[in-house]
């Protein structure tokens, strides 16, 4: 596999419909730990738990959760 497809896959995961857990970690640059822990505290966005275990996110979920945690400036 060249460097050239591997960065078109990786292009191409960031235009689906659902992020992976790194994805998400990756843009609010947190740690997995971090990722689970609000998780746990039921403070991360909504998750999908694939058949083989692995957790996605909705696209237009992660947006939604982001602007909810938006603040007005005072």
């Amino acid at each position: 596999m060249t460097a050239a497809h591997v960065a078109s896959n990786r292009a191409g995961r960031t235009e689906r419909d659902k992020l992976t857990i790194a994805d998400v970690c990756a843009d609010l640059d947190i740690s997995r730990r971090t990722f689970y822990e609000w998780r746990a505290k039921g403070r991360a966005p909504k998750c999908i738990r694939l058949p083989n275990g692995d957790l996605r996110i909705r696209r237009s979920e992660y947006v939604r959760w982001l602007a909810s945690r938006e603040e007005t400036a005072s």
